[in-house]
C-alpha cells in the first residue's frame, strides 16, 4: 500500500508558500469551474478576448525577435508573422477599449475592487507605450515620420534626451524587453485581483450591503410562530348575538 500524502509541517517553506498562495486567492478560485449566471452576458467576453489577443501578441513578437529587424521585410514567413503580430495588436486594443468602457459604465470598482480597476487602467496606458515603440521599430517610412514628429513633442516636453525615439536600438529595447515586462506584471496582478475578488456583478444584481435582508429559517428549522390571539375581548367591536337554533340574528 502506498503511504498517504502528509501535509507540510508548520514552519517549513512549503507551508509558508501554501499559506501565502491561499492568502492571495481563496482555494478553488484560481480556475473555478462554475460562474454566476450574469457572466454569460457578452460584456464579460471582451476581457477574455483581450487576454487571448495578448497571448498571440507575445507569441508572434517572440518569433519576430528571432529573425531580426529586417526579417519581416525580406521573408514571406516574416511578413506573415509580422501581419499576425499587427492584427493581434489591433484586436487587443479593440477588445481592451470595449472591456474598459464596459467596466466603467458597470462601475467595476464596486465591492472593494478599486485596485482591480486601477491595475486595468495602468495596463491600458502601459500598452499604449508599448504599441508606440512598436510603430517606431517598423523600419519603414511610417516609423520615420512618427519618430520625427514624436521627437519634436518630447523635446518640447524636456524629456527628449532621456527617451530618444529616433534611436532604433533604444526603441527595440523598450519594445521587446522593458515595456512588455511592465505590462505583463500589471496584467498578472490584475488577473490575480479578479480571481481574488471575483468578477463584478451588474448594477442591481446584488442587494445593497446596508439593506437588512430578512432571515430565512434553515431547512428543517421551524420559523417564528404566529402570535397567539389575545383572550381579552375587543371592546371596540360590537358583540354579535349567537346564531343557531332558537336564536335570531
Amino acid at each position: 500500500m502506498s503511504a498517504e500524502p502528509t501535509a507540510p509541517a508548520p514552519g517549513t517553506w512549503t507551508a509558508r508558500l501554501s499559506a501565502w498562495i491561499e492568502g492571495l486567492v481563496p482555494k478553488g478560485q484560481w480556475l473555478p469551474d462554475r460562474q454566476p449566471a450574469y457572466v454569460a452576458s457578452w460584456i464579460y467576453v471582451f476581457g477574455v478576448a483581450c487576454l487571448a489577443s495578448l497571448v498571440v501578441v507575445i507569441a508572434s513578437g517572440l518569433v519576430l525577435t528571432l529573425g531580426g529587424l529586417t526579417w519581416w521585410h525580406s521573408s514571406s514567413l516574416g511578413r506573415f508573422v509580422n501581419s499576425t503580430h499587427l492584427w493581434s495588436v489591433e484586436l487587443f486594443f479593440a477588445t481592451m477599449v470595449i472591456h474598459l468602457w464596459g467596466k466603467f459604465f458597470m462601475a467595476a470598482w464596486r465591492g472593494h475592487r478599486g485596485l482591480t480597476w486601477a491595475t486595468g487602467a495602468l495596463a491600458f496606458f502601459g500598452s499604449l507605450g508599448t504599441a508606440f515603440t512598436g510603430y517606431l521599430i517598423q523600419t519603414n517610412f511610417d516609423s520615420q515620420w512618427i519618430s520625427t514628429q514624436a521627437k519634436d513633442g518630447l523635446n518640447a516636453a524636456g524629456i527628449g534626451a532621456y527617451f530618444n525615439v529616433m534611436n532604433v536600438g533604444q526603441m527595440v529595447l523598450w519594445h521587446v524587453s522593458l515595456l512588455p515586462l511592465v505590462v505583463g506584471v500589471i496584467v498578472g496582478l490584475h488577473l490575480l485581483l479578479v480571481r481574488r475578488r471575483g468578477v463584478v456583478p451588474p448594477i442591481g444584481a446584488e442587494a445593497p450591503a446596508d439593506v437588512a435582508q430578512p432571515e430565512r429559517p434553515a431547512p428543517g428549522v421551524p420559523g417564528p410562530s404566529a402570535p397567539e390571539p389575545s383572550s381579552v375581548p375587543d371592546e371596540s367591536r360590537p358583540e354579535r348575538a349567537p346564531t343557531g337554533s332558537g336564536a335570531r340574528p
